[in-house]
Parts: C-alpha cells; structure tokens; sequence
C-alpha cells in the first residue's frame, strides 16, 4: 500500500481526477461535467473521476491511499458521506484536474495500469459551504481516496 496528501484547488464546486495520457479520456474535464446533477458527490467518466465539493472557491485535503486488494470498509475518523467509482488509467497517473486552470500541478500515483475501483470519503463539507462564502478555506473539506485494483 502506498500513500499520498495532496492539496487540490477547488473552483466553482469542482475538481476532477483524470488519466494523464489524454488520449485515453473522450472528454476532458470540465466539459461534460455538471455539477450537483447527480445524487452524490463523485461521478465517473470515461478516464476520469469526477468530484462536486461544497464550497465553491477553497483548498481540500486528499488523502490517497492505494490497496493491492479491496481494503476494508471500516475507516477512522468522522466521515460524512462516502461513494465508489470506478477508472480506467492505463499510465497508472490521475492528475488533479481545476475547473477554469486545467492541469493543477498535483498527481496520484497508481500502483501500475488497469481499472482501478475507488472509495472516496468526504468530511466538512457543511463547514466549507459556509466558511467559503465568507473567504477562502484551506484544508476544511477533506478527502480520503482508497484504491484497489478490480483484476
């Protein structure tokens, strides 16, 4: 198992996890992403994995944790809400992704190519949604990523 924090800049409510070889991924982020369309907060895309934050312009925490087998489903701490999704990375890399600044500097490294399964949870989001119409947050909505390959 290896392990990653990475501190990923949200704007408008989003940021997306995507393939690093672009050719991989049809449509690139943001395009086609519609922000609180859907019932969750992570949607999955062809190449890419797609995050609805509550707070419209803050900095997140991402803890990334990569699993060589489905880890367990208990997990420390006080998490609000948690989906699963899958990805198809054949570099192994997902950069972070920003609304308006594409390429945002911060990587996950995968353990290798494949289709990989993922938890995400996510604690703060009622704080960031009210501390971010009043400034910038850094580090008040946090994510832990848990990946594992699916063969």
């Amino acid at each position: 198992m290896s392990r990653q924090t990475l501190a990923v800049e949200v704007e408008f409510f989003g940021f997306s996890l995507q393939e690093r070889d672009e050719a991989a991924v049809p449509v690139l982020f943001p395009e086609g992403w519609d922000p609180g369309a859907s019932s969750g907060f992570l949607t999955s895309q062809q190449g890419r994995l797609d995050v609805d934050s509550a707070g419209h312009t803050h900095t997140a925490r991402l803890e990334v944790e990569v699993w060589d087998s489905e880890p367990p489903a208990d997990v420390e701490g006080e998490w609000e809400a948690d989906e699963q999704a899958e990805v198809d990375s054949p570099s192994g890399v997902l950069d972070v992704c920003a609304v308006t600044g594409g390429l945002a500097g911060e990587s996950v490294v995968l353990a290798g190519a494949g289709v990989w399964r993922v938890r995400l949870l996510v604690s703060g989001r009622a704080a960031v949604a009210e501390e971010a119409t009043h400034g910038v947050p850094d580090g008040v909505e946090r994510y832990l990523a848990r990946f594992w390959p699916t063969r």
